[in-house]
């Protein structure tokens, strides 16, 4: 039941109250609705972001406008700190995703005695935005991950070491941006405890954390993806509980495998051996010829894999290889960081 009746000074600054959230949760609307527009381009947030600017809008009444000047607000204008540390849209979106709750929160607060429908309106938002938060920070990682398989050509594969952490701290350093994981010993509990630390490594350098097989793992340590052999969990079953935030990458050596694996949304693909390796001692080399005829119409990134070192990456690129996969000669080196140097600074030269 609405009541605008009354004209004494409290309900006169609960309406300004009130004048003043449904603008500050219109523009934290409106700053979610264009990050998923133009940032995510995800049609379906920009129309739900938008309902919800035209709902709070329909029911922004004249009464609260009128209220705007009624008392002289002495602190406006104020700022704080923390306003000038958003330096990443992730922490945009967070702002302003609690900037509409918070405002929603009050709208809800001081309409319920005399506007009923409007307290129950920013109540519904209120809950559905902290959904849509969680959605584009999602949907925002799985964008950085995308861009980084897209623009990065070398992707390492780890091995068992005791000096682990050391290796892949020195060839994030010198610009690697994709770790693979992969253990085949060990506790659960230790290799879980060595995958976070992992996780926090590559966070620290903006590069993706995958693991290999463990899904399990995968999500307790909140890595960026899996990657699923022949013989893994299945790649749809492995959506399912990952979600679609998070990067599935599959092994693949034939047309078929290929052919489901793009049908089920893998995000890339590893195809090999393509050299002899001691690392897949019972898989026989599937050559360059077959590998260019697999990939000619990938459209999603692929790396080669498979007995492939410094030795062999010209020979590689001139048959239009541009990404590749290495395990022995990073996790092996004396000097991981100039090697990782020297590797990609041959990945990135125009033949």
């Amino acid at each position: 039941m609405l009541n605008f009746n009354t004209t004494n000074n409290e309900d006169l600054r609960n309406y300004q109250i009130i004048d003043a959230n449904l603008d500050r949760a219109r523009e934290g609307l409106r700053v979610l609705e264009d990050w998923a527009r133009f940032g995510l381009g995800k049609e379906k947030y920009v129309k739900k972001i938008k309902n919800f600017r035209q709902i709070l809008g329909k029911n922004h009444l004249e009464v609260y406008k009128q209220s705007r000047n009624h008392i002289n607000d002495k602190c406006k204008g104020l700022t704080h700190k923390e306003q000038f540390n958003r330096n990443t849209s992730d922490q945009i979106i967070s702002s302003n995703s609690g900037r509409v709750q918070e405002a929603l929160r009050v709208i809800e607060e001081f309409s319920r005695l005399h506007n009923h429908e409007l307290s129950k309106i920013a109540s519904e938002i209120r809950y559905e935005i902290y959904t849509i938060e969680i959605d584009l920070l999602n949907l925002s990682s799985c964008k950085n991950s995308e861009k980084i398989l897209k623009e990065n050509d070398l992707y390492v594969i780890t091995d068992q070491k005791a000096n682990l952490l050391e290796i892949i701290e020195e060839i994030l350093i010198a610009g690697v941006r994709i770790i693979q994981h992969r253990f085949k010993t060990g506790s659960d509990k230790d290799n879980l405890q060595e995958a976070i630390k992992i996780k926090k490594l590559c966070k620290k350098y903006n590069a993706l954390f995958i693991i290999n097989d463990r899904l399990d793992i995968a999500l307790a340590s909140n890595a960026d993806g899996i990657h699923l052999g022949k013989d893994d969990l299945d790649l749809k079953t492995a959506r399912k509980l990952l979600g679609y935030s998070k990067i599935i990458g599959i092994s693949a050596n034939n047309k078929i495998d290929i052919s489901n694996a793009l049908k089920k949304g893998c995000d890339y693909i590893g195809i090999g051996p393509v050299f002899e390796t001691t690392t897949k001692k019972n898989k026989k080399p599937i050559g360059i010829e077959k590998i260019k005829t697999l990939t000619k119409d990938l459209n999603i990134p692929w790396f080669a894999i498979g007995g492939i070192n410094s030795n062999n990456i010209s020979y590689l690129k001139r048959h239009g290889f541009k990404k590749v996969a290495l395990v022995s000669q990073l996790m092996n080196s004396e000097h991981p960081k100039e090697d990782a140097i020297m590797i990609l600074k041959e990945l990135s030269y125009e033949n």
